[in-house]
């Protein structure tokens, strides 16, 4: 199979040219082309009038050695790569002391899968609901501001992507295409197949909801065991090893290999680590607000004549400014057509995101505008970042009324220095309803300043991004975890408990759906050699 890159075409252009275009290429016939995928295609906005498709297109073609002879060193036709996933070990039985998952995010989910797909049989721990249930617990909390602290956005089956825009995205290295890998099972479990190629891959809540069960019977069918309600109150370490957990009822689950996928809102997981010796590690993280403008305003912006062309649906944005202060603000979780989401967890704290379904379709574009901060900015205890988090967000729900409502400013406000006391012309999506304040109260004053020199610059790129009615809502505080579990690089086990695997977002390893569940799939190879290995060494 040959690849070619920058198959460059007019986003109205029709399967025929995009054959033609291969021949052309590769210099051959159309008889000698048997086949072609497309691996992947994004659009080329730079010049609005004249949008592209690029294109990567994976084919086989007669006499392949003979045209890669004749291409020469073509810089845009190589031999495609192997994306085949391959097992590290796989055993008829499962061991006696079955590996333990905690936490049913994008990497405890494809830690189970493999595991399971190899013959282990996990058994997977997840403090919340099933994803069904759950989802209904949290449109619940929405509608009528009752916070479930186990049932919401950040706890649940399907973990904290469940309830965001779904992006599969992801600036990690993989060399060994777990990338692929996670896609691939996605669509198998019904996600939609454009996902394979599209540049910016995402699913959408809704259809997630479904994909989730979908994998969860896959893994169940596969030997694994999932126990929903079960939040893990302690670990049994001994002599330095793992032995096993402890559950909030006071089940005992005896394991030698636990995969902690926690994500990063598990906060009374990370202070049972830390009491019970794990080494934990701060690390730095970001926090801000969540910016609203007219979907129509960025599709304008970003598309030009071509905005509202479905070939190319709703436009995002990607910016960042490096400030007078040494601070950098930087978009986050862009969601095109989406809404802003109350996901708090803790009662008495308010905390946003965003989401968005499939079609990215509602009015509004929102996006996360963040500040960086590093362990200087909150010295001392291991967890004193998780601890400045909830300062800020108890500081959030106060100026929100203390209802869930989320304080909110407009942005000709924010940068003029005064209150807004009304909305303008942009509806605020958050559920359950904001208050505008004054938002400078919400954050440290680095970090507000920070904000207000970074947006003036951000309408030098997409002019309107500092519109007067534009909607700041507060606050933005979990875009990462505030603490790394520290493992060692080669075997991935905590540096100083043998067996316990941190891994994960809120172990401070991955960053959003995908890399986390590339990390799942790390972690569990890492699992099943070690079983594998400490097999051999007992029947020796």
């Amino acid at each position: 199979m040959l690849r070619l890159t920058e198959i460059r075409l007019p986003i109205d252009h029709s399967e025929k040219a995009l054959r033609t275009a291969i021949l052309e290429r590769l210099g051959i016939s159309g008889d000698a082309l048997h086949e072609y995928t497309i691996f992947r295609r994004s659009h080329d906005a730079r010049k609005r009038n004249a949008i592209v498709f690029t294109y990567t297109i994976d084919v086989v073609v007669q006499d392949e050695a003979a045209v890669l002879a004749r291409l020469g060193d073509h810089k845009h036709v190589k031999p495609a790569p192997d994306t085949t996933y391959r097992f590290v070990a796989r055993v008829s039985e499962p061991p006696v002391s079955r590996p333990v998952i905690i936490g049913c995010g994008p990497c405890g989910l494809f830690a189970a899968l493999v595991l399971a797909q190899s013959g282990f049989c996990p058994i997977i721990l997840e403090r919340g609901k099933a994803v069904r249930e759950r989802t209904k617990d949290t449109f619940g909390f929405w509608r009528t501001r009752k916070l479930d602290p186990e049932s919401n956005v950040q706890f649940g089956e399907g973990g904290a992507g469940t309830f965001s825009d779904g992006k599969l995205h992801t600036q990690i290295k993989d060399p060994k295409h777990y990338g692929r890998k996670v896609l691939t099972e996605f669509v198998t479990a019904g996600a939609p197949p454009e996902i394979l190629y599209a540049a910016k891959p995402h699913i959408g809540t809704f259809r997630l909801v479904k994909v989730i069960e979908n994998m969860r019977e896959t893994i169940e069918s596969l030997g694994g065991e999932f126990r929903f309600e079960s939040r893990v109150d302690d670990l049994i370490i001994e002599n330095g090893h793992i032995r096993g957990v402890l559950l909030a009822d006071n089940t005992r689950i005896e394991s030698e290999h636990v995969i902690l996928a926690i994500g990063h809102s598990a906060r009374d997981t990370f202070r049972m680590l830390y009491d019970r010796g794990v080494s934990i590690a701060p690390k730095p993280f970001s926090i801000g607000f969540r910016i609203e403008h007219p979907q129509s305003l960025i599709d304008q912006c970003r598309l030009g004549p071509n905005a509202g062309n479905p070939l190319l649906g709703a436009a995002d944005y990607k910016l960042v400014h490096h400030c007078k202060n040494g601070r950098s603000v930087y978009s986050f979780c862009m969601c095109p057509g989406g809404t802003v989401v109350a996901a708090a967890s803790e009662p008495g704290r308010l905390v946003t995101n965003g989401m968005s379904q499939y079609s990215r379709n509602e009015r509004n574009a929102n996006a996360a505008i963040v500040v960086g901060i590093s362990p200087e900015d909150f010295p001392g205890h291991p967890l004193a970042g998780m601890e400045l988090q909830r300062q800020l967000e108890e500081k959030a729900f106060e100026l929100g009324g203390g209802t869930y409502d989320a304080p909110c400013q407009l942005v000709g406000d924010f940068l003029e220095g005064k209150p807004s006391t009304q909305l303008g012309s942009v509806t605020p999506s958050y559920q359950p309803g904001v208050k505008p304040c004054d938002l400078s109260q919400a954050l440290p004053e680095y970090a507000i300043e920070a904000i207000r020199e970074a947006l003036p610059a951000f309408d030098r790129w997409i002019p309107g991004f500092t519109m007067h009615d534009a909607v700041l809502t507060g606050i933005e505080t979990r875009t990462s975890s505030p603490i790394r579990i520290t493992r060692n690089p080669d075997d991935l086990q905590s540096v100083n408990v043998v067996g316990l695997y941190p891994a994960g977002e809120g172990a401070g390893y991955a960053g959003g759906i995908l890399s986390s569940a590339v990390d799942g799939i790390q972690v569990a190879e890492a699992v099943a050699r070690s079983i594998v290995s400490n097999t051999e060494k007992k029947e020796n």
